[in-house]
């Protein structure tokens, strides 16, 4: 096969709980739901995105959780308690999705709270692939354990990138951000460990990063054009599949 087929996912945010984890970082280490969004990217397209949270507590993060097109989900404070149902309205939530969202194969919980490792379980019983995404120091291993793959925050903020082929100076500026969006998304596919990388497997992780993506506004006829220029200035190693014909990138070049 040429491709494999992509990978849908619906993320899950309780916020509270994230707020738990980084509130005792340093005052200019500013949490960024971007990275998380970025890293998801990688693994498939982003169907659904929820975040729940009493907001009037979280205001300050609402500009930057909107402006990623984040759904956000107002759940009150309970005054007898102290604690807020947002738990609960998640996993309500998540499980609704599983039932009705059939296409929808990949379940993201942004949470270390082990509350919700029976939601876990439960969507791993119908099938769905879980992905857990938290901060350490608001992490139970109860749920990092259950799920099919935990990533820590810190982690993230932390990955260093295989170091891609330096441009050559002449490359036009467009050009030089297309390669880039290139590089960066074989990095994500190896990182996945992804056995073949697919030619077409690495234009749909490039437009997940960037929908906006075209190689003909680059003056390519095709995307296999485009990787064969790569290879002629040695930024990539690529072969020919003998059965299909399509290209396969098989890691970068030696500049």
């Amino acid at each position: 096969m040429s491709s494999e087929r992509e990978h849908t996912l619906a993320v899950f945010i309780d916020f509270e709980n994230l707020a738990l984890g980084f509130k005792n970082r340093k005052k200019n280490d500013k949490f960024k739901i971007e990275i998380i969004l970025a890293r998801l990217v990688e693994k498939g397209k982003v169907i659904a995105k929820k975040a729940y949270a009493d907001w009037a507590s979280y205001a300050k993060y609402k500009e930057e959780l909107h402006a990623n097109a984040i759904e956000l989900v107002e759940i009150p404070r309970r005054r007898m308690t102290g604690k807020n149902s947002a738990d609960i309205r998640l996993c309500v939530d998540a499980m609704d999705m599983s039932y009705s969202k059939e296409h929808i194969d990949t379940f993201v919980i942004v949470s270390g709270d082990s509350d919700f490792s029976p939601l876990v379980a439960k969507l791993k019983e119908n099938g769905k692939q879980v992905i857990g995404i938290g901060m350490r120091e608001s992490t139970s291993s109860l749920l990092s354990d259950n799920c099919d793959e935990f990533i820590f925050y810190e982690d993230l903020e932390q990955v260093t990138q295989m170091t891609p082929p330096q441009l050559d100076s002449d490359l036009p500026e467009e050009k030089k951000e297309a390669f880039k969006l290139l590089f960066d998304s074989i990095t994500a596919l190896m990182r996945e460990n992804k056995e073949v990388l697919w030619s077409s497997m690495i234009k749909q992780t490039m437009q997940r990063k960037r929908p906006s993506f075209n190689e003909s506004s680059l003056g390519y006829r095709s995307f296999s054009e485009m990787l064969q220029e790569c290879a002629r200035r040695n930024y990539l190693q690529v072969r020919k599949d003998g059965k299909s014909g399509t290209l396969i990138v098989e890691g970068f070049g030696s500049r």
